[in-house]
């Protein structure tokens, strides 16, 4: 079910949306050659903590027998993981690592979603172009992101975007609704036929984040149940925000 967001709730969201902000600016300024994933993960914990809110993704269940239920703050997923990357201390970043960070604060009962992709130290050009494309993919979708569309307009807008630009979007996993809870109606995949799904209405807090893959779009899953990775090797980006749907543009929520 679609959820629409009161006044107060939508307040409520600006917060945890904020504190996203703020936790992401945080990790920013610690990524740096040899650097562990482990200390970013405690960084962002400590702040979201001290800032009386809870990292949401800490805990978060598998949903699958066997496998453990998330055990860290933020995803941190490098170069050819694509998404669901676990912190390690015995990972630490190197110059050029590309490093995509996912995090989610939960706030006075309300979440706020968002994903960056970073460059540690000296960006290439075919890196940097990767993370370009990748960000205005996110920008393309929401510019179809008003009353009246629908979730397929947004997917095809991202999709196309991408395709033209000689890259491939994960299939297997998609945006989302969010609020109260973490994962909410509707789905929104980084592809699809416009005219398509759900239509968007004045609201709606959408967690719209394109997953983009170098080289083809085929992953694969790690034994340890949670990291994806591309199959071919190729290097991968994700970037999310959190919008709101108004009367009219969109609003962005977890940018400041």
């Amino acid at each position: 079910m679609v959820y629409i967001n009161s006044k107060k709730e939508i307040e409520l969201m600006r917060e945890a949306c904020r504190l996203t902000y703020l936790t992401h600016k945080e990790i920013e300024k610690n990524i740096k050659p040899g650097i562990t994933t482990w200390e970013l993960d405690k960084i962002a914990e400590k702040f979201i903590k001290d800032c009386k809110a809870i990292p949401a993704q800490k805990g978060y269940p598998s949903g699958v027998r066997g496998i453990p239920d998330f055990p860290a703050t933020l995803c941190i997923s490098i170069n050819d993981e694509v998404i669901h990357g676990i912190p390690s201390k015995k990972v630490q970043l190197k110059d050029g690592d590309v490093v995509s960070i996912d995090l989610v604060v939960l706030k006075d009962g309300f979440h706020g979603d968002a994903a960056r992709t970073y460059i540690v130290g000296t960006p290439t050009k075919e890196k940097q172009r990767l993370l370009d494309v990748t960000k205005q993919a996110f920008f393309e979708g929401i510019k179809q992101a008003v009353p009246g569309n629908r979730i397929g307009d947004v997917s095809h807008a991202i999709g196309e975007y991408v395709k033209k630009n000689g890259y491939s979007v994960v299939r297997e996993f998609q945006g989302h609704g969010i609020g109260r809870e973490m994962h909410q109606d509707p789905g929104i995949p980084n592809y699809g036929k416009a005219g398509k799904g759900v239509r968007l209405e004045p609201g709606m807090t959408l967690a719209i984040e394109p997953m983009v893959i170098q080289g083809k779009p085929d992953i694969l899953e790690l034994e340890d149940g949670w990291t994806i990775v591309t199959e071919d090797g190729s290097l991968s980006a994700h970037y999310e925000n959190t919008i709101l749907i108004t009367e009219n543009e969109p609003e962005i929520l977890t940018i400041l």
